[in-house]
């Protein structure tokens, strides 16, 4: 039997292409496989099939985050938590201090939550210039009590490594400290999920920055899933993180690999701190993905990856 030179070549590029993989696998930084394993994602809790397919393929034991979504009862995320909790998950409800238009509001939702076993919580101020009611920060909302009083003491607050562009960096840091400084007086177990980036180096500095001024709660390094180009920078407009919209508009190789990688290049340079020991002194719990291109797409990415990092019983 004839076999063609190039049917060789093939079998030999596949073969060549598999010890590449392996060997990725088996020199991959720890910090990358590890980071992989204890991620959280963030959802839309009004895409009842986005939920439900969430409940199915998501590990047992993930921290899922339900947003808030402008001009939408918060009592919708209701539903969709206890479905995520019968299904063995966390689900986070994201709580707008800035949305809430009453205390009566705020009362309900704590209950509504805690009766169908929530025990964690996102609190953000919610990109509103006027506040619906009385709150106009997270820590307002802290400082009430009531989710005290349902016994929901986990919070997670939001975290700004490219700042905001409607708060000065002080009164962030500000904001933060007074944050962490109730939660200790009050035993709450509080953490942080940044705003997501394109770009590890001012993620790395920030955090630094944090750990510089006494603060110690884990923090969660927010980025985005897989998606297109336009997508990512529509989401980057709309969340104002100038520095990392100029890293696609300036420099179109990078944004190449953006979106052909997802997200690999950016956990890459995470994952170069906590190799180097750096990350766990830095006290980064793991990643938290903004699912832009959609969740199965953000899903399959990540499954694909720590198949690939993940050496084979065979190799």
């Amino acid at each position: 039997m004839t076999i063609s030179l190039l049917t060789c070549a093939n079998v030999v590029k596949v073969q060549y292409t598999e010890r590449v993989l392996a060997m990725d696998a088996a020199t991959a930084s720890p910090g990358i496989v590890e980071l992989l394993r204890g991620y959280s994602i963030e959802l839309n809790p009004g895409d009842s099939k986005t939920i439900q397919a969430a409940a199915e393929r998501l590990e047992p034991g993930t921290e899922v985050s339900l947003a808030w979504i402008p001009d939408s009862d918060p009592l919708d995320m209701v539903a969709p938590a206890a479905r995520l909790k019968r299904a063995g998950h966390f689900p986070m409800p994201h709580v707008g201090a800035r949305h809430l238009e009453s205390a009566e509001q705020l009362r309900r939702l704590a209950e509504r939550l805690s009766d169908v076993g929530v025990d964690r919580i996102l609190i953000i101020g919610g990109d509103r210039t006027k506040p619906a009611g009385p709150y106009d920060s997270s820590l307002a909302v802290m400082q009430t009590g009531v989710f005290q009083r349902v016994r929901i003491s986990r919070m997670a607050v939001g975290g700004f490594p490219e700042g905001n562009p409607h708060i000065p960096d002080k009164i962030l840091d500000e904001a933060l400290a007074a944050k962490v400084s109730f939660a200790r007086s009050e035993g709450l177990q509080l953490s942080i999920i940044t705003q997501f980036c394109f770009n590890a180096e001012p993620v790395i500095e920030w955090v630094r920055g944090v750990r510089a001024r006494g603060i110690d709660i884990p923090i969660r390094i927010g980025l985005a899933g897989p998606a297109s180009l336009l997508t990512l920078m529509r989401y980057a407009v709309r969340c104002g993180i100038g520095n990392s919209l100029h890293v696609l508009t300036e420099n179109p190789s990078f944004a190449k690999v953006l979106v052909e990688r997802g997200p690999e290049p950016l956990i890459r340079g995470l994952a170069a701190s906590i190799g180097g020991g750096d990350g766990r002194q830095l006290g980064i719990a793991g990643l938290h993905f903004y699912v832009f291109g959609g969740f199965r797409k953000t899903m399959d990415w990540i499954d694909a990856e720590r198949s690939l990092r993940t050496p084979s019983a065979h190799t």
